[in-house]
């Protein structure tokens, strides 16, 4: 008995050891990428070649990737301090580094944003050597791999004082033996020589290592070969890629091979949606066509046809601004030497018409991008409805498994148990059934009604009460129903697909209408208040109070009248000629038809006084 309890506590043992998931190799990543530099012009793409390759490593399933930008001296210690750290449970731990680089007496530097570097010697208090960079990634047990994009024309090395002339400062980078095991350096140009930016937001290096280092079982020889030729292709063999250490015999991927599906196959279009979303984040021309050529024809090869299209308007556009630059100078310089004014004519000309070229390219770039921007909401529309659609089959099947395990299990139950027993189950499933509620399908024209109201005055189309009585006005509630969700349904009665319909919709359907002086304040009608000198007008909006002039009323008009009236009839005053006549008295106007004149003095006939003569 006691072998029998012995052996069957092996199997169990075995049998969890067995059934138990290999244990995930834990991966850590630094990304350091110094663009601003304080004493040479900055770099334009170690920023962006460090937030590609750490979104790269990310998707990658890397256990945690640090992404650092433009760190002087003290703070690139600290990060590969805080990494080493992290580094010593790690089975794989990769550094990446992008900025400038020199080699001093055979010795490689890593140049921090600080540094000044006036003289040589200055290089070993303010740049960080490679050695420290090793020293940080040596405790991982598997793989430890250093990535420099480093291999820049250096700009200190023109105006550093040599204070000794024997010192070397090498172009580029110093080959580099690491003696750790599993351990490799990769440069982005070989020994000796420089690389280069290249025209676009990434170095032809970093968007080739972006390409090949994740893919799934790949060795990391092969995968830096690839990476080698592409960068070869892109820049007409000027830059060479290098690989420094050796691994073993088996192959050492940086993402370990996907094992084989053993339970539920996955979305067959999850793989190409993720080599989509890839290309997406890469950007390029060369990364659309890669994926183009793997899948020709369906709905993510259109959308990569419009990216295509994008870039294509992308690249005429600045072609087009280019020569629009290229013409303009032309003109300026014809213009300085004195040149004929044919040839400026004709300079002028195409000045214009590579203007017009340029905006009319820039116009298909504007065009293709809203393209490209509507064609990815309709991929991201469609992903989450087949999404969902997939959720929602699965839900069911799970419901129905779970439905016939439980029905199983109770006919199982039911035929252990006498039929007495049996019995008693049916009479509590009738009596539960009795008090369930009775379906839409079972309801009375009557209580359908008043649910179906219900739901009308919940989606806001209907305002009345739930009466039950399907009138005009509830059929008109549906009918608005009909037009703001998009259904088609019978207005006349009240049916169980309307209230199916109506229970569908989670919130407000119907817009709320308010009434005047009111507006609209999420599900509720709040009065408008205006401010003093404004009021509601009749479009419902505050409006400017407007000046009345007075109205005169009927009792001054009457009035008025008979004013008007007494002055005709009395006798008119004559009226003045315009001229006036002046005396002892005083002066008055001569009246009209009358003129000014002179006559004898009443008590001196000599004297002459002025005199008003009439006709």
């Amino acid at each position: 008995m006691v072998n029998i309890v012995r052996s069957f506590c092996v199997l169990i043992v075995a049998a969890l050891v067995t059934c138990a998931p290999a244990q995930a190799e834990k991966r850590v990543a630094l990304v350091i990428g110094n663009s601003a530099y304080k004493s040479v012009p900055k770099l334009a793409n170690p920023a962006s070649d460090a937030g590609l390759i750490g979104g790269m490593l990310r998707k990658a399933g890397f256990d945690t990737v640090d992404v650092r930008q433009d760190l002087n001296a003290s703070e690139m210690r600290k990060a590969l301090r805080e990494f080493g750290g992290r580094t010593r449970d790690a089975d794989v731990a990769v550094i990446y580094y992008a900025g400038h680089g020199m080699e001093v007496d055979g010795t490689n530097y890593l140049i921090p944003t600080d540094a000044a570097l006036e003289a040589d010697t200055d290089v070993y208090d303010e740049a960080l050597p490679i050695d420290r960079v090793l020293v940080s990634i040596e405790p991982a047990k598997q793989l430890r791999l250093v990535i420099l994009d480093a291999c820049r024309d250096n700009p200190f090395a023109k105006t550093m004082k040599r204070t000794v002339a024997s010192r070397a400062i090498g172009r580029g980078l110093a080959k580099v033996e690491p003696t750790s095991p599993n351990t490799m350096i990769a440069f982005a140009a070989k020994a000796g020589s420089t690389a280069s930016d290249g025209d676009s937001r990434n170095s032809p290096f970093a968007t080739a290592l972006a390409d090949h280092l994740p893919k799934p079982g790949l060795d990391l020889r092969k995968a830096f070969g690839f990476v080698r030729d592409d960068v070869l292709r892109s820049t007409a063999n000027k830059q060479e890629p290098f690989v420094y250490g050796s691994l073993g015999g088996d192959d050492v991927p940086l993402v370990p091979a996907k094992p084989a599906a053993t339970g539920p196959q996955a979305n067959p279009q999850s793989e190409l949606r993720r080599d989509y979303e890839l290309a997406l984040q890469l950007a390029t021309r060369d990364g659309w066509e890669a994926f183009l050529a793997q899948y020709p024809d369906g709905f993510y090869a259109n959308l990569a046809k419009g990216q295509l299209n994008k870039i294509a308007a992308e690249e005429t556009r600045a072609s087009a601004e280019q020569k629009a630059k290229a013409a303009e100078q032309e003109k300026t310089r014809l213009m300085t030497e004195r040149a004929q004014k044919a040839e400026q004519d004709k300079a002028a000309a195409a000045a214009k018409a590579a203007e017009e070229a340029r905006i009319a390219a820039e116009k298909q770039k504007q065009i293709e991008q809203a393209r490209a921007e509507a064609a990815e909401q309709q991929r991201k529309i469609a992903e989450a409805a087949a999404a969902k659609a997939l959720a929602e089959k699965q839900a069911a099947e799970k419901a129905k498994a779970e439905l016939a395990a439980k029905q199983a299990a109770e006919r199982a139950e039911q035929a252990a148990k006498p039929t007495a027993d049996r019995q008693l189950p049916e009479v509590e499933n009738q009596k539960v059934a009795a008090l369930s509620p009775a379906p839409a399908s079972t309801l009375s024209a009557a209580d359908l009604t008043k649910s179906v109201q219900s739901e009308l005055r919940r989606v806001g189309c209907l305002s009345a009460a739930a009466d039950g009585d399907w009138s005009a006005t509830s059929q008109r509630s549906l009918t608005l129903f009909n037009k703001y969700a998009g259904t088609q349904l019978d207005v006349k009665l009240a049916s169980v697909d309307a209230l199916d319909a109506l229970k569908a919709k989670p919130g407000r359907v119907c817009p709320l209408v308010c009434n005047f002086g009111f507006k609209a304040d999420g599900d509720q009608c709040v009065k408008i208040t205006c401010r003093a000198g404004y009021r509601v007008g009749e479009d419902n909006e505050c409006e400017k109070v407007q000046e009345k002039k007075p109205v005169a009323t009927r009792e001054e008009s009457r009035r008025r009248d008979t004013d008007r009236k007494q002055s005709e009839s009395a006798p008119s005053a004559p009226q003045a000629s315009g001229q006036m006549i002046c005396n002892n008295a005083g002066c008055r106007p001569i009246a009209k038809g009358c003129r000014l004149g002179t006559a004898n003095h009443p008590s001196n006939p000599a004297a002459k006084i002025p005199a008003e003569i009439c006709n």
